[in-house]
């Protein structure tokens, strides 16, 4: 499959941006107000809204996508941790600090009972959902190790936890190997193409299996055909210009809703970081400033409005709280980026990246409770088999937040029950008390009866 015929037209997206260089304030207003409808935009509405730079203007724009985040999804967000099993990688991948030449950071991969101890450390933070993390080389089983390592994840118990959904972010896969891991019962499969710019992609993938673009964009497609419908997509903004990746990453969705009717239930934003060995990290190529970075999420919300919006722990503590009004729904939190991380406490020179909030899951929850949001642990859609088409039947129409709202609030109360400090149950109890009083009756009788059954001591609660 070429590249540019099938799903990235880089001659028309410059076409886009050189079109939509002048256009008026008058001309992003009018997409910001029909971007309230709920329906999406196009490619060239998206590139109107990137031109916005009047604070006024600014201001309807970030309103706007917390209206839309707000109706589908509700004041919920959700909480999940990565684990990274290994650091082996056998690509060269120049702003990574897993590239295959680096010799500045020590190289592990996890046994099946380390898998088995970080699962744990994870559980007693109060963590359900994870995102499993590798880099692009396993040890010598090969891929049956990312299975047998999920395996554990889902089979190990701790006091009242167990993460009850394991997300998956390894390197692409085959289409045999797409249906061993479906038939692991993992919940999305993540994949970025990093950048999608033709050119500097291969400037900075310079060895390795990842070298191939066309093998890396089209992993989705064949993920779809293993019967993976919950993918997660997203840009390491900072390599190439942010505006080209926005219009490529939308012909990347609309490849996938007109190929296969289904869209990715999540896109992730996350900035280039310091990482261990690479300069490029150090300094990007393309920074994203603060205002453009606040630009892409909302767009983004905007453009595909029934997507999860994930926020990771390379943002500070300050962005990360910015971003919750500007259309972000999922958010990592406790977050180490090292095999074993949630374990050792001297392992930093195994670290992918650099953190930007380094708070732990407590501190995070409190933070985000006394803000107004609820923080969610909820994997009911997965466990319900409402992903795919019967997600996006309900999140377009926001419908979702029918099922949203109560399981954020039983697996918040959950949470202030077994792992909450006092402070933050205080906190806790207020905030679910206050989204109780603010909801649709028939919503508030359901997640009251939910609330109930936790505090009478039933667990993993959920609609």
């Amino acid at each position: 499959m070429d590249h540019k015929q099938a799903i990235i037209n880089e001659s028309k997206i410059q076409q886009i941006l050189d079109k939509n260089q002048s256009v008026t304030d008058k001309d992003i207003l009018d997409v910001i107000r029909l971007s309230r409808n709920m329906k999406g935009l196009d490619i060239e509405q998206v590139a109107i809204l990137m031109q916005a730079h009047d604070p006024e203007v600014l201001h309807e724009l970030y309103d706007a996508a917390k209206c839309v985040k707000e109706t589908i999804y509700g004041r919920r967000l959700v909480i999940f941790a990565p684990m990274y099993v290994s650091n082996l990688c056998a690509n060269e991948c120049l702003y990574c600090a897993f590239r295959a030449r680096n010799k500045a950071i020590s190289r592990r991969s996890l046994t099946q009972k380390e898998v088995a101890e970080e699962t744990r450390a994870l559980i007693d933070q109060g963590h359900k959902r994870m995102l499993l993390v590798s880099g692009e080389a396993y040890p010598r089983e090969g891929f049956p190790y990312i299975l047998k390592c999920v395996d554990t994840i889902y089979n190990t118990k701790h006091n009242n936890g167990e993460i009850r959904r394991v997300n998956v972010n390894v390197a692409p896969l085959s289409l045999d190997e797409f249906k061993d891991l479906k038939a692991a019962d993992i919940g999305t499969y993540q994949l970025f193409q990093e950048t999608y710019h033709w050119d500097t992609y291969h400037r900075v993938h310079v060895a390795g299996r990842k070298r191939d673009y066309n093998w890396r964009i089209t992993a989705l497609d064949r993920a779809m055909e293993a019967g993976i419908d919950d993918l997660g997509i997203g840009v390491l903004f900072g390599l190439h210009d942010w505006k080209f990746e926005m219009l490529a990453l939308f012909q990347h969705i609309q490849h996938l809703e007109d190929r296969y009717g289904i869209g990715p239930h999540t896109i992730s934003v996350p900035r280039l970081e310091p990482a261990t060995g690479s300069d490029i990290a150090e300094h990007p190529p393309k920074p994203v400033n603060d205002e453009n970075f606040s630009k892409i999420m909302a767009i983004l919300r905007l453009a595909v409005p029934y997507t999860g919006i994930i926020l990771s722990t390379r943002e500070t503590a300050e962005t990360r709280r910015n971003s919750f009004d500007l259309g972000v729904s999922q958010i990592s939190a406790g977050s180490r980026t090292n095999p074993g991380g949630y374990g050792d406490d001297d392992t930093v020179d195994s670290s992918q990246f650099s953190l930007g909030d380094h708070r732990d899951l407590d501190e995070v929850i409190r933070d985000v409770a006394s803000l107004g949001y609820t923080p969610s642990f909820c994997t009911g859609c997965y466990r319900l088999g409402r992903t795919g088409a019967d997600f996006m039947d309900l999140a377009k129409p926001g419908d979702i937040k029918c099922h949203c709202d109560p399981n954020a609030l039983s697996t918040f109360q959950e949470y202030l029950i077994d792992y909450a400090t006092p402070e933050t149950r205080v906190v806790g109890e207020k905030t679910i008390a206050e989204a109780l009083a603010e909801m649709d009756p028939v919503i508030r009788t359901r997640s009251e009866k939910m609330v109930a059954q936790v505090k009478a001591g039933k667990r993993d609660v959920f609609c």
